[in-house]
């Protein structure tokens, strides 16, 4: 497996990245939107990295300057089923927060939807003891805030009901760069 920058014209691997989404997402980018989203993955204020075994597209990742470029979000990250839990995610998160920090980057951060009552914070109403809500959470089915969690993400806030009633956005971040 090599992670790399991704290769902007690569047609090929810009097809797998679609297809992936597709995959990873398919509630969000179903149809055209895959491409609309690779489309801005690829543009050239921001970071995208893959990662590839051979010719074959296994993972990639993407980030967006955001506060000039002190704070980027990262968005999105997507790994093939068959490489999941093998590292990719770790390695593509890992060289992400690299590249960032060469740009600038003081903090890294990222919202991931609970769109599908995943997490305790899915449960109840978060706009009452948000905070207790948050510093107990519980992931009920492998919702993904934990595998960030492991690559050092803090949980710094939620935002009830962006996604529909009791389905929030669960915003993490990281320190990447020297403050």
């Amino acid at each position: 497996m090599t992670i790399q920058p991704f290769p902007r014209e690569d047609q090929d691997f810009i097809a797998q990245a679609e297809d992936l989404l597709e995959e990873c997402f398919p509630h969000a980018y179903g149809g055209d939107l895959a491409r609309q989203q690779m489309a801005l993955c690829l543009e050239e204020d921001r970071v995208a990295l893959m990662a590839a075994e051979g010719d074959r597209l296994i993972g990639f990742v993407g980030a967006i300057p955001q506060y000039g470029v002190t704070a980027w979000e990262l968005h999105p990250l997507a790994v093939t089923a068959d490489w999941r839990k093998k590292g990719v995610g770790r390695a593509l998160v890992a060289k992400l927060e690299e590249e960032c920090a060469a740009r600038g980057c003081l903090t890294l951060y990222l919202g991931t939807d609970d769109e599908f009552f995943q997490t305790s914070l899915s449960q109840g109403d978060l706009f009452e003891d948000t905070f207790q809500k948050i510093e107990h959470i519980q992931n009920l089915r492998s919702h993904p805030y934990e595998f960030y969690q492991k690559q050092g993400f803090q949980i710094v806030g939620v935002l009830p009901d962006a996604n529909g009633p009791g389905k929030p956005d669960i915003f993490m971040a990281k320190r990447v760069g020297k403050a």
